[in-house]
C-alpha cells in the first residue's frame, strides 16, 4: 500500500518508516508541523527529517508552515500542561492536514510518527487518527518493539538533530520553567 506518513522529526521517522517499509508499504513522508517554534527549531527538525528520509530511501514532502493557523488552533488552551487539550488539538490539526493531502494525492492510508515519541500518548494519537480517517488511518505504536531505541541509535549514527522539547512555544516555556526550578533547587 501507498502510505503517507506524517513526520514530526527525524528520530521518530526512523522506526515508523522502517516498520512500514519492512511490511512492504511504499512510504512517502509528510512534514507538516506548524506547531514547532521558533523557526530555527523548525528548520533543524526539517533537516533531520530530510536526512532520515534520505538514509532510509523515502520521499519527504514539506507541508505549509502556517504558524498563525496553529496559534489560532491553540487559542484558549495555550497554557494547559503538556499532554492535555493543547496537544490533542495540535495532533488533530496535523493529522487532519495529512489526511487531506492523502486523499488529494491518492494514497491508500496515512500514519504518523507521533506514536514513536516516548512522551506521547499513543491511545490519544490513534483515536484522533481514526476519528479523522477511519480505516484509512494506520493504527500503530512505533515506539514498541525497540522502535524508540532504534530511532535514538540511528540518530547518533547519522548525527541527526535530537530535540529536547515537544516543539511548540508553550512546551519550550515549560522546559525553561523546569530547568529554572531545578537550578534554583541546587
Amino acid at each position: 500500500m501507498k502510505v503517507l506518513l506524517h513526520v514530526c522529526c527525524g528520530i521518530c521517522a526512523v522506526p515508523a518508516a522502517e516498520r512500514l517499509m519492512c511490511e512492504g508499504h511504499i512510504v512517502t513522508g509528510f512534514f507538516y508541523n506548524p506547531n514547532i517554534h521558533p523557526v530555527d527549531e523548525y528548520k533543524k527538525r526539517l533537516a533531520a527529517a530530510e536526512k532520515a528520509a534520505k538514509e532510509l530511501g523515502f520521499e519527504l514532502i514539506e507541508g505549509m508552515y502556517d504558524r498563525e493557523k496553529w496559534f489560532e488552533n491553540a487559542k484558549g488552551v495555550e497554557y494547559e500542561k503538556e499532554g492535555g487539550k493543547r496537544c490533542e488539538r495540535c495532533f488533530y490539526m496535523r493529522l487532519a492536514r495529512t489526511y487531506d493531502y492523502m486523499k488529494r494525492k491518492n494514497f491508500d492510508m496515512f500514519a504518523t510518527t507521533l506514536s514513536a515519541g516516548p512522551m506521547k500518548n499513543v491511545e490519544v494519537i490513534n483515536s484522533i487518527g481514526r476519528s479523522i480517517g477511519g480505516e484509512k488511518f494506520f493504527l500503530a505504536d512505533f515506539k514498541k518493539k525497540g522502535g524508540a531505541q532504534r530511532g535514538i541509535e540511528l540518530a547518533k549514527e547519522w548525527n541527526l538533530y535530537r530535540q529536547d522539547y515537544c516543539g511548540c512555544i508553550y512546551s519550550l516555556e515549560e522546559k525553561f520553567a523546569r530547568e529554572k526550578a531545578r537550578d534554583e533547587g541546587r
